[in-house]
């Protein structure tokens, strides 16, 4: 169920360059029901901007009712949102969206997650739940460049993880593509641009691949039609599908990107 809620700020740090972590009280956290869900926030209380922002939740902590998010700060909105501090009220909306299926992976399987920038923290709670389940896990992480690179520490403590940046400047140099192929695994989960969704559909839509896309939104529950994409002709014959309430998670195939 969704809900509008009022949200203490527990904390909020910068944890690499205009990369910001910030984590919240509330009780519609029981309400999350899958890792990849996402919630819309209004940053400000006047009217600009007059859109809320959508932010994934990178992990949640259901013993004490609160969950986290990692977002770049980069407009007006995030870098206000970047501006506040513990123990402001924060208006959420959420949770929104379909998230990762972690019941498509068996115990003893390998799963892939492939993230790019700020693709990356939606992984960090699928990681968490797949090893729940006794699930091998292998993380992908690419960055641009070293100052951008984080949570590098946390999906370690999970699994084997690698680590590319464009610039070469930490880790492996190139994209995340490079590391790809030389790995086994048995399912596939992946966010981030659309260049690196394409690129990792194309090489490896025959194999079972989950994909969340990054789409610009307006209302964040399906109404506004500001987020749709072209679904494949032979789905339904739907013509369409909503990111943020059809996904932001879809099967390989399943919409045009």
């Amino acid at each position: 169920m969704i809900k509008k809620e009022l949200c203490k700020i527990i904390s909020q740090e910068e944890i690499a360059k205009d990369i910001f972590q910030l984590t919240v009280e509330a009780e519609f956290v029981k309400e999350i029901k899958a890792p990849g869900q996402f919630v819309h926030i209004r940053v400000d209380k006047s009217f600009d901007p007059l859109l809320r922002r959508p932010i994934s939740i990178s992990s949640v902590d259901s013993k004490n009712s609160r969950f986290t998010m990692i977002y770049r700060k980069e407009g007006k909105g995030t870098s206000l949102l970047a501006e506040k501090g513990p123990g402001i009220l924060l208006d959420i909306l959420g949770p929104l969206g379909n998230g990762f299926p972690v019941d498509e992976v068996h115990e003893g399987e390998t799963a892939l997650l492939v993230g790019g920038g700020i693709g990356v923290p939606p992984l960090y709670e699928l990681s968490k739940q797949l090893i729940a389940k006794g699930i091998k896990v292998v993380h992908v992480l690419g960055f641009q460049t070293e100052s951008a690179v984080f949570y590098e520490k946390e999906f370690l403590e999970n699994g084997e993880t690698y680590i590319t940046t464009v610039d070469g400047s930490y880790g492996s140099k190139g994209f995340v593509t490079d590391i790809i192929k030389d790995l086994e695994f048995d399912s596939l989960y992946t966010c981030g641009p659309t260049p690196m969704l394409k690129a990792i559909e194309k090489g490896y839509g025959h194999k079972k691949v989950f994909l969340s896309l990054e789409e610009r939104m307006g209302c964040g529950v399906g109404a506004c039609f500001a987020c749709v994409c072209n679904s494949s002709s032979d789905i339904n014959d739907v013509s369409y599908k909503k990111v943020c309430s059809d996904g932001p998670v879809f099967r390989a195939g399943e919409v045009l990107i």
